[in-house]
């Protein structure tokens, strides 16, 4: 089987009969032997737990039984997702054999599916930050450049590269200012950021309890559907598989002397490209100034995340023996200064912005952006105390939005740009709507990194 098959290609060979559960897992185990120690997108592998997992699906379908069509596919894990009584170090290396006492039951519904856990990815410490580096437990390599080490963005670092590399066909993120979208944008795949309720995020550890929100990484909106689906709190709206006819779709452009920040020339040509694909199949793309600064939710996403995140981390944040990253210490200190009083407002604020972005969204179904400004840059040229790759995706998780990231070009020097297309709360279906029909005539998402120097 090719390692950068979609999951539903996957399932497809599964329900032939072309491959077992364990052949799989024994394919990604490998290529993870091979790559991990340059790439460090694991910061945990279980073998005998994927192949006990893989066995049982294998058992279950020589039986005439199956869990559905994710039963016996691989699945990686980013490291807030806590299982009980496996370590869940959420980035940090002061809590490398900090052991969980449940389970979240995200994790719960992807093996009730039948998903065969690989293991836990890499991201940033404490899910506070947007380049992706982790100073204590390693940066993640971008693999779309193996000479020089560059961004793979944050915080779901690892789960960005395992997908994008091949070393998993899909892994679990999160997203509380970008955390899905960036690295999937960095690394050439697929990111769905979720409304806020739609998956529970009970057992991922947190950095706000306000914004935090679950999504799937993949190859394939299809691919990130079928996950969402399998993940979806029973008492949300389902996620049905996206259809792929767009006419009519409403998708809104933001005028550029709105952006929040100046765009690579890569990025501006991938979101005209992608808009002229969309026009094509029949929906109606059109400019339309945005009721909002994009600096402004930024920089409110920032202070709101801060200061949630000092109060799970206050007890030990301060603590200067410990080994904590410090461009994560000042971010997480950051929220130190934020008074009773002014957490109210802040929440006041964001309900009532939550309110007109509805009603700007009545005359709209989708709002299409860059998804970043740049493509990856070298790990050696990163400014901590900035978070330019957040500039376009903050405004979503403040506003409630759900958002859908899509590979949709490269750069001179072959690295990926990515769009993001944001829409109303609960209505991921048309997100995946739209994506899906972009993929059906694009291929940015069949495009992988030159890895021949991890081949078998």
């Amino acid at each position: 089987m090719n390692p950068f098959s979609t999951l539903t290609e996957l399932s497809a060979a599964l329900a032939r009969r072309e491959v077992s559960a364990l052949e799989l897992a024994e394919l990604y185990l490998a290529r993870i032997a091979r790559a991990n120690a340059k790439l460090n997108a694991f910061v945990a592998v279980d073998d005998e737990i994927a192949r006990r997992h893989a066995r049982a699906c294998d058992e279950r379908r020589a039986s005439g039984l199956t869990l559905g069509p994710l039963d016996g596919v691989p699945i990686a894990l980013k490291d807030l997702l806590q299982i009980e009584g496996r370590v869940t170090t959420v980035g940090s290396a002061p809590w490398r054999d900090r052991r969980s006492t449940i389970t979240a039951p995200v994790v719960e519904r992807l093996l009730a599916a039948g998903m065969v856990p690989l293991g836990k990815t890499q991201m940033v410490e404490f899910a506070f930050g947007t380049w992706g580096t982790n100073p204590h437990l390693g940066t993640p390599w971008n693999p779309w450049d193996l000479a020089t080490h560059r961004v793979p963005g944050g915080s779901s670092s690892g789960s960005g590269v395992a997908v994008a590399a091949g070393l998993a066909p899909a892994a679990i993120g999160s997203d509380t200012g970008g955390s899905v979208r960036i690295p999937a944008a960095l690394n050439g795949i697929t990111g769905l950021k979720t409304t806020v309720g739609l998956i529970s995020t009970q057992g991922a550890f947190p950095l706000s309890t306000t914004l935090d929100t679950i999504g799937p990484m993949a190859r394939s909106v299809e691919d990130a559907a079928l996950l969402t689906a399998a993940m979806t709190d029973a008492r949300a709206p389902a996620v049905a598989a996206p259809a792929a006819d767009i006419s009519g779709v409403r998708i809104a452009l933001i005028p550029e002397d709105q952006y929040p920040i100046a765009v690579e020339p890569a990025v501006s040509a991938a979101l005209q490209a992608a808009a002229q694909t969309l026009r094509a199949l029949g929906a109606r793309v059109a400019e339309r100034r945005f009721p909002f600064d994009f600096g402004e939710l930024s920089r409110r996403n920032g202070r709101l995340t801060a200061a949630e995140a000092y109060a799970v981390h206050r007890a030990y944040i301060e603590h200067e023996k410990l080994p904590i990253g410090p461009g994560v210490r000042a971010r997480v200190l950051g929220g130190k200064a934020v008074g009773a009083a002014d957490y109210i407002d802040a929440l006041a604020y964001r309900s009532k912005a939550c309110a007109r972005w509805r009603e700007w969204m009545r005359d709209t179904d989708a709002l299409l952006t860059p998804a970043v400004p740049i493509a990856a840059c070298p790990v050696d040229a990163v400014d901590e105390t900035v978070a330019p790759l957040a500039s376009f995706t903050r405004a979503g998780n403040f506003l409630d939005a759900c958002g859908l990231a899509l590979p949709a070009g490269f750069s001179d020097n072959g690295l990926p740009v990515g769009v993001q297309l944001l829409g109303r709360p609960f209505d991921e279906a048309t997100l995946l709507r739209i994506g899906r029909a972009f993929q059906h005539v694009t291929d940015w998402h069949r495009r992988t990194p030159d890895l021949t120097e991890f081949s078998a």
